[in-house]
């Protein structure tokens, strides 16, 4: 289904005093965008993301929008999930795969994911569900506000999108420490909801 909307803008800010849901009353956000949009104009051929038919079967492929975006440490942390190696997935039996975008916020990174968005959304992308795009941090500390500022602009051109920070363990090749941050926890039960609802008009 066709959308209108602008997909370069950011999301509301909720009303003051809106109700936050508690962890244990936590729902996914809704898709803002669920499909290509008219008038979208396609990227050109070197700035598409690359299609590859992949095996076997995932509840989630996660895709990342350049190398070293993080797709492979994104998708151990989602149960059924499986990295693409930076191309969106087309399946050999023909059946739409949910797809999980990902890159760093660095210039690089969104640069990358507005593109492979401005590729979706222009519907020159292969058939994918996809359920949003994810940014992870590309160094300690704080994100500089233009990178910040870029990563909002982009991430609005997506259903959904995650802003994860710096795991400083992952540096040191320990793989096996669960991110601490409520950001991750919050991410990785948003994920393992949207991968496995059946719900029609949820995320397809």
């Amino acid at each position: 289904m066709q959308q209108s909307l602008n997909p370069w803008i950011t999301h509301p800010a909720p009303a003051d005093g809106a109700d936050t849901a508690a962890p244990e009353a936590h729902e996914p956000p809704a898709a803002v965008i669920s499909g290509p949009l008219k008038g979208m104009v396609e990227p050109d051929a070197a700035d598409r993301l690359a299609r590859r038919t992949v095996a076997g079967s995932a509840t989630l492929w996660v895709a990342g929008a350049h190398g070293g975006s993080g797709e492979s440490r994104i998708a151990d942390l989602i149960g059924g999930a499986r990295a693409t190696g930076h191309c969106w997935p087309v399946l050999q039996d023909g059946t739409k795969p949910r797809v999980l975008l990902v890159c760093r916020a660095d210039m690089r990174g969104l640069t990358a994911a507005q593109s492979a968005l401005t590729q979706w959304a222009s519907g020159a992308a292969p058939a994918v569900d996809l359920l949003g795009l994810t940014i992870l941090a590309d160094a300690p500390g704080k994100t500089p506000k233009p990178l910040r500022d870029f990563a909002a602009i982009v991430g609005g051109g997506a259903p959904r999108s995650w802003t994860l920070p710096w795991v400083e363990a992952w540096r040191h090749g320990d793989s096996t420490t669960a991110p601490p941050a409520r950001e991750y926890q919050r991410f990785i039960t948003d994920l393992a909801a949207l991968a496995t609802d059946t719900t029609p008009g949820i995320t397809n």
